[in-house]
C-alpha cells in the first residue's frame, strides 16, 4: 500500500552522456543532510535495506567484492550479482559496480547540507528515462529515511503506484529521448 503522504518532488537535473560502453546518467540532488548522515545511507546494509533498489551482502565501506541483490516490488531479493566496490573515500566518493553497471556516488558539503551526485553507467540508452524516474523516488525514499521518516523502499512494480509512469514521461521529455517501455 503506498505511503498516501509520498508524492514525488520536483524533478531533479539530469543529464545524458554517451560513453564508450553505454551511457551515463549524471544526478543531481542537494539534501538537507550532513554529509556524515548520508554518506552512512549509502554505505550502511542496513541503511541501504530502506530505501535502495539493491542490497549488497555486506556494508560498502571498504574496495573488493559484494554480492548485490536487486530487490522485488516486496522487498526480497529477486536476483543476485556479483559486485565490487571499486573505490570509496569517505565520506565523499563511493564508485561501486553490478553487473555491468557502475554506480559514482559522489557527495560534497553545501551550506544546506550535502550536494549529492550519482553517475551510473549503463549499458542499454533505451533505459534512460526508466533509471531517471527510479533514482528519483529512490532518492526521495532515502531522503525521508535520513529525515526521521522512513517508508521502506519503493521498487519494481510497486514505484508505479507512487508516480513511477508519470516521472518516466517527464524524464524522457527533459532527456530527449522516448520513454522507456517497462511492463
Amino acid at each position: 500500500m503506498p505511503d498516501r503522504t509520498y508524492r514525488p518532488s520536483p524533478l531533479a537535473p539530469v543529464q545524458r552522456i554517451e560513453t564508450a560502453d553505454g551511457w551515463c546518467l549524471v544526478f543531481t540532488r542537494d539534501l538537507a543532510h550532513p554529509i556524515a548522515k548520508v554518506w552512512a545511507v549509502l554505505t550502511s546494509r542496513d541503511q541501504l535495506r530502506e530505501w535502495a533498489p539493491y542490497l549488497p551482502d555486506r556494508d560498502l565501506t571498504s574496495e573488493g567484492p559484494a554480492t548485490v541483490g536487486m530487490l522485488d516490488a516486496d522487498g526480497t531479493v529477486a536476483q543476485s550479482m556479483p559486485g565490487t566496490v571499486l573505490a570509496i573515500d569517505p565520506p565523499r566518493l563511493l564508485e561501486h559496480a553490478f553487473g555491468d553497471d557502475v554506480l559514482r556516488w559522489e557527495l560534497s558539503p553545501i551550506a544546506e547540507g550535502t550536494r549529492l551526485v550519482l553517475r551510473h553507467t549503463f549499458a542499454d540508452g533505451t533505459l534512460s528515462s526508466a533509471l531517471a524516474a527510479g533514482w528519483h523516488i529512490c532518492l526521495d525514499v532515502s531522503d525521508a529515511l535520513l529525515a526521521g521518516a522512513p517508508f521502506g523502499p519503493v521498487v519494481a512494480e510497486k514505484a508505479r503506484d507512487y508516480g513511477w509512469d508519470e516521472l518516466n514521461e517527464q524524464y524522457a521529455k527533459m532527456l530527449g529521448v522516448p520513454p522507456a517501455n517497462i511492463q
